[in-house]
């Protein structure tokens, strides 16, 4: 039986700056791979932590119907939220234990609506450690980035 994962990860060239996510989701059947997909985006100014969040979302979103995956990320902020966070976050109306806003609440609430959509396990891995859809996604989210960087405007 096939196993559908999505390999997410962000990046930004200074924090706030230029940043850009990718993914790369991959339908395996054990080390078979039957399918496999790759995207990337970014925006000119944004944070390390909106891109990882965006990589996860624009993943998600890519699935035409409600499906069963494991997300992989190597973002604790990512992992923590969504596996510790948010549900206290939404049990107090979208504020921290110290009842001040949470930050990128856009994007929580957006990753929190289409992960509902699907049947999600969330992983972590280590970044840059030679993981290689990790490492794909990196590269992505690099490429992602690129026409934001100012030494690529100047060209």
């Amino acid at each position: 039986m096939a196993e559908l994962f999505a390999y997410t990860d962000g990046a930004c060239s200074g924090n706030p700056g230029p940043g850009g996510w990718g993914a790369v989701l991959v339908a395996r059947d054990g080390d078979e791979i039957l399918k496999e997909r790759e995207l990337s985006g970014g925006e000119p100014a944004t944070t390390n932590n909106r891109m990882e969040l965006m990589a996860a979302i624009a993943a998600l979103e890519a699935l035409e119907r409600p499906s069963r995956l494991t997300v992989v990320t190597d973002s604790a902020y990512l992992r923590d939220g969504v596996m510790r966070w948010i549900h206290g976050w939404k049990r107090n109306g979208w504020r921290t234990a110290d009842r001040k806003p949470v930050k990128n609440e856009d994007l929580w609430r957006r990753l929190d609506a289409v992960a509902g959509r699907h049947e999600v396990a969330w992983d972590w891995v280590k970044g840059h450690a030679g993981h290689p859809e990790n490492e794909r996604a990196d590269a992505l989210a690099r490429a992602g980035m690129a026409p934001f960087r100012p030494e690529r405007a100047a060209g």
